[in-house]
């Protein structure tokens, strides 16, 4: 019985399409096919290959230029395959290879050659494919990376404008711990605004800013010589700052609205020590809400890449350093790992002491995000709540979490009610 097999090389003005019988014995015969990258092109394409009745299709994640072929074969020939009658439990299969597992020798390359290769290690079992969710996790994908995206460019920023105010001479920076923060931002939009006498910029300080007046006057003495077109850099600076800050709050909005349904397992997952709200809306639009995708906790960690490596040579082991992973991923373990042992009393703190004299800082540090990661499987697939195991924590600790949380949920638009969490399992 005939079974249809097509590879994809993607490029990002032209496609290489290649269709082979993988049913038949010997050499395979292909039929190949170029088609453009444009919306008419690519729903020509997808009509071609149900055409063609092919069964599966397995492209390369080169650069984002897969995206819009994975959406179009999503939307017009996946339903179609599916749906028709006699139709397998492969059928309508996409597959996206990482582009490392398909590459060919040297000097013997070019794009169909790439595809009718693509087909021959799909069968063999020979290609590394990656995990790529349903619509509606990819739309969460895109909303919270975007904010991570502002968030790193706001750093950058803040770098920039205390390098601006370094060649004004104004040496504010010396004396606030954050050049961003709400006394250091009034000062700073008064002398955007033409004030030149130092003194009196003192006085916007919060009273509870450890540097005194007078330190905060030698500090901004630079403005009474402040030539104008500082204060126009330093204003432009103030309402860039400002627009990149309401953006980050809108996409907090978009990310809580997306994920209103799932609010429970946010919750969840941020009750655990080293998490948050913004971190669970992260994990969540990484792996799912449920992550179903991952039939264990191994699995996950695997996943991820917080998990050693094995890389084993003549019976020796060569290295054990960690996978590459996903990297949203592992950067919000690796800093909840960070938080999670400064909770005094927690299990991450006993951990990471007690492995902290035989691993170093690094690797024990990897060790407590690896275990994070295995919990929030355990969370959001079996759907139990975390409890504590460590050492009692206290009670003014505990209060001081869940007001903090509570903050957090209702700046995002939760609504939380009082009483006692439910009991449920251990995670």
């Amino acid at each position: 019985m005939a079974y249809r097999v097509a590879a994809v090389d993607i490029h990002k003005k032209m496609l290489a399409v290649v269709v082979a019988d993988v049913a038949v014995e010997g050499e395979y015969e292909f039929e190949r096919r170029k088609f453009g990258a444009t919306p008419d092109e690519l729903h020509r394409m997808a009509e071609w290959l149900i055409q063609q009745e092919v069964e599966e299709i397995v492209m390369e994640s080169t650069a984002q230029y897969w995206k819009p072929v994975w959406g179009s074969l999503e939307r017009y020939w996946k339903p179609a395959r599916q749906q028709r009658e006699g139709a397998t439990k492969m059928s309508g299969t996409l597959h996206l290879a990482q582009a490392k597992s398909n590459r060919g020798p040297r000097g013997r390359k070019n794009d169909f050659a790439d595809g009718e290769r693509m087909v021959k290690r799909l069968v063999a079992q020979e290609l590394i494919l990656s995990f790529v969710p349903d619509p509606e996790q990819r739309l969460w994908r895109t909303v919270t990376r975007r904010k991570l995206q502002l968030t790193r460019a706001k750093v950058r920023f803040t770098n920039q404008l205390e390098s601006l105010l370094e060649q004004a001479h104004i040496k504010l920076s010396s004396l606030v711990s954050d050049i961003l923060g709400v006394s250091a931002r009034r000062m700073l939009q008064a002398v955007a605004e033409g004030e030149t006498d130092p003194a009196a910029l003192a006085t916007l300080a919060d009273c509870r800013l450890q540097a005194t007046p007078e330190q905060l006057a030698d500090a901004l003495g630079a403005c009474q010589q402040l030539p104008g077109v500082y204060r126009r850099l330093l204003k432009m600076a103030l309402e860039e700052l400002k627009l990149m800050e309401e953006q980050i709050e809108q996409l907090d909005r978009e990310a809580m609205g997306l994920l209103q349904q799932y609010q429970e397992a946010v919750l969840r997952v941020a009750e655990v020590p080293g998490f948050g709200v913004d971190s669970a809306l992260q994990m969540i639009a990484e792996v799912g809400p449920e992550a179903a995708a991952f039939r264990s906790e191994k699995a996950l960690a695997s996943w991820v890449g917080v998990c050693p490596g094995n890389e084993e040579s003549a019976g020796e082991s060569q290295s054990t350093r960690s996978p590459k992973g996903n990297r949203p991923m592992r950067r919000l373990l690796n800093q909840a790992a960070h938080a999670a042992i400064k909770v005094k009393g927690s299990i991450f703190d006993v951990t990471f002491r007690r492995l902290l004299p035989r691993l170093g800082y690094k690797q024990a540090i990897w060790a407590i995000a690896h275990r994070l990661c295995r919990v929030l499987w355990l969370i959001l697939h079996q759907g139990v709540r975390y409890q504590e195991r460590g050492l009692e924590v206290s009670a003014k600790s505990k209060r001081t979490r869940a007001a903090r949380m509570i903050r957090e949920l209702q700046k995002l638009g939760y609504r939380v009610e009082g009483g006692p969490l439910p009991v449920a399992n251990r995670a």
